[in-house]
């Protein structure tokens, strides 16, 4: 799971990006011990979701730490190339220097823009990637119309984000697992505050139907939304 930002936050760019600055030192251990390593497994299933392949160009939006980017890069090999973007500076960073132990080196391009305004060429695009940045932009509909411009015809956006889940019960261990382990976690290392927003995040997020109908609005031609983890995860794997 990723866990980022802080309710009061939410729908100000700015001061979503500064926290996503501040907690990138600890972002990747978070991730890791708050998920039990699951994160890299449905990061997995949205790489396979995006039909990359040999030799592609491949966009990870919202790239943050450089998980998906990455994965991205194995899938793409040599012959292929990589662009992570992300507005966090300090994230960046951190994926930089991740990037630069992989071995042998592939093409990677990092850098620093805005979701709702990506610096590229219509069309430019074999397929992309989003993990935990849809549910953080200021404006979904546009991030969709913007991620879909860059995107050649029939190529795959795969968005992997919580969700909240369709039956009580799951709903009930979500709820109880953010606030006994995930934020008591984060308060020993003086993040409570950034990590208390998930649940009402949650409540505000669109479910996975509402994303279908969202990603159909902004232009792609086909669009589908996969529960995954008994539903407190997602993937919107959306089609040009």
């Amino acid at each position: 799971m990723d866990y980022s930002a802080e309710s009061a936050y939410l729908g100000n760019a700015a001061h979503i990006r500064d926290l996503f600055n501040r907690i990138a030192p600890v972002y990747d251990a978070f991730n890791q011990q708050l998920s039990f390593g699951l994160h890299r497994i449905w990061k997995q299933m949205a790489v396979d979701w995006s039909r990359a392949k040999p030799g592609d160009t491949c966009l990870d939006v919202c790239c943050g730490s450089g998980d998906l980017a990455l994965l991205l890069g194995q899938r793409v090999g040599q012959s292929g190339k990589v662009y992570g973007v992300d507005f966090a500076a300090a994230q960046l960073a951190i994926a930089q220097q991740r990037a630069n132990q992989v071995w042998p080196p592939l093409s990677y391009q990092w850098i620093e823009a805005d979701a709702l305004s990506l610096p590229f060429a219509d069309a430019y695009f074999d397929s992309a990637t989003m993990g935990y940045g849809l549910r953080n932009v200021v404006d979904i509909t546009a991030s969709l119309t913007e991620l879909r411009r860059v995107l050649k015809p029939n190529a795959t956006a795969a968005i992997l984000d919580f969700h909240r889940p369709a039956s009580d019960w799951m709903q009930q261990f979500q709820q109880w697992y953010l606030s006994t382990i995930v934020v008591p976690t984060a308060k020993q290392y003086g993040l409570a505050s950034e990590y208390a927003y998930i649940s009402p995040s949650l409540d505000r997020f669109l479910s996975g139907a509402e994303q279908v109908t969202t990603a159909l609005q902004a232009g792609f031609g086909r669009a589908v939304h996969y529960p995954i983890a008994g539903g407190m995860m997602g993937v919107l794997v959306a089609t040009r």
